[in-house]
């Protein structure tokens, strides 16, 4: 039975705590060691703490593997929300788009979810708990991509979850080929072109749209 009162309280706040202070381990080992090399000892060195906390607060490292994308994604998810929140052109979210990935790069965000893609190649379990944690950022795509095509031209043609999807994709291999390659520039190029013909694709969809009516 679960404690109540003050007492409880306290017992809950010490639990988060410890299982926070596991899941931030976790990531930050990720980052530094790589997937092959993120195991319950080292996970417990970066932390500075007993690695039997890991199986008994997340019962296996996958299950802790998991929380910790949970995490990285949180964090990210709210910085990306209240940026597309204020977007309601193309090129803006293009912008967006551009400065989220640099972020994420300087971050480590990339690090991590190279990391864990790679890693379900291993452990094939993970394949799905990662693949499900992609939906909740293709609906927020699509979300931004209804808003700046709306009264475009190209908003009745194209399905919006197939480009939300397509966008995503394109995001999970740049990110993919930075950490393969050891090298961001190819993936930053993209982004900067991408942002510098926003404006151009965005006259000419508006334009369209306005020959057409």
């Amino acid at each position: 039975m679960a404690k109540s009162g003050p007492n409880g309280a306290i017992a809950r706040s010490i639990r988060e705590g410890t299982r926070s202070r596991i899941v931030e381990a976790a990531v930050q080992t990720i980052k530094e060691r790589g997937f092959a090399a993120t195991s319950a000892r080292a996970i417990a060195a970066t932390g500075g703490f007993n690695q039997a906390l890991v199986f008994y607060h997340f019962g296996s490292v996958n299950d802790l593997l998991i929380a910790a994308l949970d995490h990285t994604s949180a964090v990210r998810m709210a910085r990306y929300q209240a940026a597309i929140d204020s977007v309601d052109t193309l090129p803006e979210l293009l912008a967006v788009a551009s400065e989220a990935y640099q972020e994420d790069l300087a971050g480590g965000h990339i690090k991590v979810l190279a990391e864990m893609i790679a890693g379900a190649s291993a452990m094939p379990e993970l394949g799905p708990e990662i693949a499900a944690r992609m939906q909740p950022w293709i609906t927020l795509t699509e979300e931004a991509v209804v808003r700046v095509m709306a009264g475009s031209s190209l908003a009745p043609l194209v399905p919006t979850r197939d480009l939300a999807f397509a966008i995503v994709s394109l995001y999970l291999g740049a990110a993919m080929l930075t950490h393969l390659m050891g090298d961001a520039t190819p993936a930053e190029s993209l982004f900067r072109t991408g942002a510098k013909v926003g404006p151009l694709l965005e006259l000419v969809t508006l334009r369209n749209g306005a020959s057409a009516g």
